[in-house]
């Protein structure tokens, strides 16, 4: 039986032409230019997802197979999120109060074209394995953080003893209650979920995973089955997807996706609007698409299969929710509402809101005269 290494060395396609010959030349009119596309962002398509591809610029082929139009750059930016201005040390991208980012792995299963990290994914001069002592330090010397998540490239590509390194060295951080590790592995490559690993992962807990699926036919069985074993190992499961023209932005694609990973055990954590990445632009639709999918789910589906729906804002804002407007007006009387079908109702507020807002008005009213 093949290793998860020999899958994915032996089986993945890695080259253009190797991609033409599965797919049929007329498929690739425009080699050359989708040569220098490959050669500006790593290239890789994992058998899983290999397997998967229906037909030319199906969902799956438009996340994982380069595109000329990765070449035309309007407003796109090369580190979208302004990660690298919130990097102290290599490695470490500490934005938010009590949580950091540490990236772990230079390389994935698979290469969305759509990633958000395009700019240093794949190139270990980039994401330095060699310099970790450096962010443990830090983790180590800022005691408000809590909470670290395990990122890269992909986390889980990392044999299991590296893993165990750096999970045993993140537990002697007395202060670090909470590691995560975002991993789109079981979709990817399934294969590398293993009892080994699972068994590896259990002791570290408590310990999250957050998966990647952006369609409906990324869960397939084998997928389902290394999300089972992640579970019943005691791994809570959540998911991020990235909300992606010509993929998900159906809301009724997206829903099913909802509906499919709850079966599978993963909770719905996360849709991202796709961040502005140069060579990404191609991927991004309206925020307003994203508010008719949230509208498709919210009181259609179950409230567990509802993400929160958000904006990683350009620039290193950080994420920034958004939700349909459900409040259509608001007072110290009453909050009118509609619900999920467009039917309006009223809320009223509290006797004891109504007394003290009365009072705030008389206060206000005797100053003015």
């Amino acid at each position: 039986m093949e290793t998860w290494q020999e899958v994915l060395r032996k089986n993945s396609i890695a080259s253009l032409e190797t991609l033409a010959e599965r797919f049929g030349p007329e498929n690739f009119p425009e080699l050359d230019r989708l040569r220098e596309a490959a050669d500006n962002f790593e290239f890789r398509i994992s058998p899983a997802m290999v397997d998967l591809i229906k037909s030319p610029n199906d969902p799956i082929w438009r996340q994982y197979v380069p595109s000329v139009e990765e070449l035309d750059v309007r407003d796109g930016m090369v580190d979208s999120l302004n990660e690298d201005a919130d990097s102290p040390v290599p490695n470490i991208t500490h934005r938010y109060p009590d949580r950091a980012l540490f990236l772990v792995s230079p390389v994935c299963a698979t290469y969305c074209r759509f990633c958000t990290r395009r700019r240093k994914v794949g190139d270990p001069e980039k994401i330095p394995m060699s310099q970790f002592e450096s962010a443990f330090q830090y983790l180590e010397q800022h005691t408000e953080i809590r909470d670290v998540i395990m990122s890269g490239g992909d986390p889980l590509l990392l044999n299991d003893r590296r893993l165990e390194a750096i999970l045993t060295r993140l537990r002697t951080i007395p202060h670090l209650q909470i590691i995560r590790i975002g991993s789109r592995i079981p979709c990817h490559l399934p294969e590398r979920i293993t009892a080994e690993l699972c068994a590896t992962l259990r002791k570290f807990h408590p310990l999250f995973i957050n998966t990647h699926f952006n369609h409906p036919d990324e869960l397939t069985p084998a997928a389902v089955a290394a999300l089972g074993m992640l579970a019943d190992a005691g791994i809570p499961l959540g998911c991020q997807t990235v909300l992606l023209k010509g993929v998900n932005d159906d809301p009724e694609v997206m829903k099913e996706l909802m509906q499919r990973l709850l079966m599978a055990r993963v909770r719905p954590y996360y849709i991202y609007m796709a961040d502005q990445v140069a060579g990404a632009e191609h991927f991004r639709t309206t925020v307003q698409t994203g508010i008719r999918v949230m509208e498709a789910l919210r009181g259609w589906t179950s409230g567990l299969a509802n993400p929160h729906f958000v904006i990683d804002a350009p620039g290193g804002g950080g994420k920034i929710p958004l939700l349909p407007e459900y409040v259509i007006s608001m007072s110290d009387e009453e909050v009118v509402l509609r619900n999920f079908r467009g039917e309006r109702y009223v809320y009223r507020q509290p006797m004891e809101a109504l007394s003290i807002a009365g009072k705030r008005r008389s206060r206000t009213r005797r100053k003015s005269a």
